[in-house]
């Protein structure tokens, strides 16, 4: 996992950026608008999430079966299956894989599990040509940047940007086309990256679900560039990390109705594959091996934790779409491979709390990601817990302090009621011109952007007295 560190900085950066602020703003009429019609659409969308929910649950309580099943059945179809604790092992195990194959060129589609365990430098550190295949992460790799949303790596990018980047990098082309139009974009990319698919001897991509029952791997685009990853090249690996099974076809069919629907609005994804092993006597195209690369990372300790709830998450980026945080500031402040209020609950499992115990704090707790999960993972709890795991631990010596004065009224309620009628009244007294606080002491974040109503009246404490000794007004 990438350290996140600098979040303050890089929030300012991100409020300050005004092409972020300008893409970020379509959102609500991208994602969240399509994701209401698609609901709309689909009168058994919540009986839909609650049998997701249920799959998901059914599956994490039985892993260790349906992932011994998935194995025997994926080596009976023909791959290998190769298992890796750590994104050392994992890395490692795939850079074994494209030497053995005598690889130069590797083609790799969209999978933030690769992200996670950062696939792609290290195979560039091995001197291998690495080149992401999917238009989003195509066009972060040519910048040089990690991806700022699950599902579409380059939202923070409009046209413009684009185009400019492909000047720069495609030099080979003529200066002066024009690159004005999306499909001019579209058909340009196609172009530089199908000679990569040709050339390629090994293709990596990911798996959207793994199916205990017959050893496939599912995996979904709406470009078909996965496809093409996994057809030319001689060896085709799939990444996946250990929460992707699911026990039957059956089992895939609702979560893939609530993937698309949750994601994008759409009914089903343009492209839905289901790789099974390599290629056959007969078959026209396909690999000649098939490995299938399944990584923990982790996941095995939140499986054995309250958090394993976090686990049922399908990757449709519902919950960025719809949180006023991640529309706010994007997916880079986060710092993190996960961003969002779901890279709110996991990156602290993955990264540590010393290095991800702060993006739990960004948050409004509005509740809005749960109500868009589809399989109900109840993010605002999750997020709450690794709020109480960082209190337990304050980072600092002023918030030491803070928690220290704060128990010790909280111990002592008398001492906590003068405290509050003192506050209370130096406040008013603060605001007495306005009714509202400008400024105020430990409260500058605040105070910079908004301003602090005063306290009017008596305290809680006071009111409550009143009312139980039947005085109140």
């Amino acid at each position: 996992m990438k350290r996140t560190t600098g979040f303050g900085v890089s929030v300012a950066t991100a409020l300050a950026d005004q092409s972020l602020q300008r893409a970020l703003a379509d959102v609500p009429a991208g994602f969240v608008a399509a994701r209401a019609q698609a609901k709309a659409a689909l009168p058994e969308f919540e009986a839909l999430r609650r049998t997701g929910r249920d799959i998901r649950d059914y599956t994490l309580a039985h892993l260790d079966l349906y992932l011994e099943a998935f194995e025997a059945n994926a080596i009976r179809a023909g791959s290998a299956v190769h298992w890796a604790a750590t994104s050392e092992e994992a890395c490692g195990i795939i850079l074994g894989i494209c030497r053995q194959a005598g690889a130069r060129v590797v083609a790799k589609s969209k999978s933030m599990v690769s992200e996670e365990i950062g696939l792609r430098p290290r195979l560039q550190e091995a001197a291998l040509d690495v080149v992401e295949t999917d238009l989003g992460e195509y066009l972060i790799q040519i910048r040089g940047e990690t991806p700022s949303h699950i599902i579409a790596p380059a939202i923070h990018l409009r046209a413009g940007d684009v185009a400019d980047e492909f000047r720069r990098h495609h030099g080979h082309l003529a200066r002066e086309r024009d690159l004005s139009a999306p499909e001019a974009l579209v058909a340009e990319a196609r172009g530089v990256l199908r000679e990569k698919f040709l050339a390629a001897e090994v293709g990596i991509t990911g798996a959207n679900f793994l199916v205990a029952e017959t050893g496939s791997a599912i995996v979904v685009t709406n470009e078909g560039n996965a496809d093409l990853t996994m057809s030319l090249p001689k060896v085709h690996i799939v990444l996946a990390s250990i929460d992707k099974i699911v026990p039957t076809l059956a089992d895939a069919w609702p979560l893939l109705r609530l993937l698309a629907r949750s994601a994008t609005g759409q009914e089903f994804t343009a492209y839905t594959t289901l790789v099974t092993g390599p290629r056959r006597p007969g078959d026209v195209d396909g690999p000649a091996a098939c490995h299938v690369v399944i990584v923990d990372n982790g996941r095995s300790e939140l499986l054995a934790s309250e958090l394993r709830p976090v686990l049922r998450c399908i990757r449709c980026g519902a919950c960025m779409n719809h949180c006023p945080v991640y529309c706010t500031i994007g997916g880079h402040a986060y710092g993190s491979v996960y961003p969002g209020p779901i890279g709110a609950v996991l990156s602290p499992a993955l990264a540590g709390v010393a290095d991800a115990g702060h993006l739990p704090q960004a948050s409004t707790f509005c509740g809005r990601c749960e109500e868009v999960c589809p399989v109900e993972i109840p993010l605002v709890s999750l997020m709450r817990h690794w709020r109480q795991v960082a209190l337990a631990e304050p980072a600092s010596w002023r918030d030491r302090t803070l928690l220290r004065v704060w128990a010790l009224l909280a111990l002592r309620p008398r001492a906590y009621a003068l405290a509050a009628r003192m506050l209370a009244r130096t406040l008013r007294l603060m605001g007495h011109t306005s009714g509202r606080l400008r400024t105020l002491p430990f409260a500058g974040r605040w105070t910079r952007h908004r301003d602090l109503l005063a306290p009017q009246g008596a305290t809680f404490q006071q009111l409550w007295t009143r009312r139980s000794r039947g005085t109140a007004p």
